[in-house]
């Protein structure tokens, strides 16, 4: 599959985000939205209402990561919404399957994200039906955190299951994705690249794009 940029509005400034979706049009993919509850994670970031907002600023593809409790109950509404794709955590859902089925039915793509301390494996069986798996690179709640290598063994896994059983399913990395780690991601099988500051922190976050995505294709 072609490389999927994805830059995190985590990183950008939150008083203007639509300026900020403005700066990467054109030479991102998705526009990633963290939306964290302070419960499931520790930190507080924009929910439901603002990501309806922001849809009506920028016809970029929303590609939610809902880091919440209760996802089976709210995550719906991000689909209905307009988000493109609507990914929750394999630790917080109570039936992850019928939640993506719920998902696809509203006619959004269905995530399922596993943190850094969540082995991938129990839940392979499950990638039929969901067309995003979500990796952690990093402790899911901060942005700004530093790359984690080790957690390419578990893109590999992913991407050895997908390939033998001829899924259609992104595998996607999140947390210290820049220059010098989206290769090494790409490598191991990933093709789906969430970037935060590597983007946001750049003069410019359209070229900065343009660059992680020519990284990723080597």
């Amino acid at each position: 599959m072609t490389p999927i940029i994805a830059p995190s509005l985590l990183a950008a400034d939150f008083s203007r985000l639509a300026d900020a979706a403005a700066a990467v049009h054109g030479s991102a993919d998705w526009l990633h939205v963290d939306v964290m509850d302070n419960h499931f994670v520790p930190n507080l970031t924009i929910g439901l209402p603002v990501v309806r907002s922001l849809r009506g600023a920028t016809d970029l593809p929303f590609d939610v990561h809902l880091m919440i409790e209760a996802p089976d109950r709210w995550a719906p509404g991000y689909a209905e919404a307009g988000a493109y794709n609507v990914t929750f955590h394999a630790e917080a859902a109570a039936d992850p399957v019928g939640l993506a089925k719920t998902l696809r039915s509203a006619g959004a793509l269905a995530g399922l994200a596993i943190d850094r301390d969540t082995p991938v494996e129990p839940y392979l069986e499950l990638l039929p039906h969901f067309d995003t798996l979500l990796i952690m690179t990093i402790k899911a709640g901060f942005g700004g955190q530093r790359f984690m290598p080790e957690m390419l063994a578990k893109v590999r896994t992913a991407r050895q299951h997908v390939n033998a059983g001829h899924l259609q399913v992104r595998i996607e990395v999140d947390g210290g994705i820049a220059d010098d780690t989206i290769e090494a991601a790409a490598t191991a099988g990933a093709d789906a690249f969430v970037a935060g500051t590597a983007v946001y922190g750049a003069a410019d976050p359209a070229e900065a794009c343009r660059r992680l995505r020519a990284l990723a294709t080597r």
